[in-house]
């Protein structure tokens, strides 16, 4: 699947939950949000007959939290959703590095091939980026109204990702082992 393809599908879910929050509020984008997640996740695995960890994990936490906001009609719930996502992330890596398994590997192993010293210091260095994204979740749903969270979560969460990744590319180009070379058959 190409980048866009994979951008549109990760992306949509949040996008269809924006739109639908500001033309009807919370509750119906709440509603969206969980409709358009699993179709992005039927849609994945139409096109790649595999769904990776981390949106099924994102997709569970959507579901669940989604479906008791409605159930309740209480807001609270998809707006403490990221911070406990990004809580778990966080905790799963923070242990990783302390245990010393390589959790990053096994998530992007086949896109990255680093040493392992690179893939500890991308781990703890994504781990503490998660951290940060759970408290600045907390400080903007406690402090702002529904929609500037909302607004938060669209247009905060999603640049500071992709800007904290674009960080990375110097350590991941520091760590970057070659590439091994296909096996060959006999000589001629």
């Amino acid at each position: 699947m190409n980048q866009f393809a994979r951008l549109a599908i990760e992306a949509g879910p949040l996008a269809a939950f924006f739109v639908a929050n500001s033309q009807a509020g919370i509750m119906t984008g709440t509603a969206v949000f969980m409709v358009a997640i699993t179709i992005a996740l039927a849609v994945s695995w139409r096109l790649e007959r595999r769904i990776p960890i981390m949106p099924v994990v994102g997709a569970g936490f959507v579901l669940l939290f989604g479906g008791l906001t409605l159930w309740l009609q209480d807001d609270l719930f998809i707006k403490i959703k990221p911070t406990l996502v990004n809580l778990l992330f966080a905790i799963v890596l923070f242990v990783a590095h302390v245990t010393r398994r390589n959790v990053m590997k096994r998530l992007l192993g086949t896109v990255l091939n680093l040493s392992d010293d690179g893939w500890r210091t991308l781990g703890i260095r994504w781990a503490w980026f998660f951290l940060l994204l759970a408290v600045l979740n907390e400080v903007v749903w406690r402090n702002f109204a529904t929609d500037m969270w909302v607004n938060f979560k669209v247009f905060g969460i999603m640049p500071l990702t992709l800007l904290f990744s674009a960080f990375q590319a110097p350590l991941i180009m520091r760590h970057q082992l070659p590439d091994e070379p296909a096996e060959s058959g006999p000589a001629a």
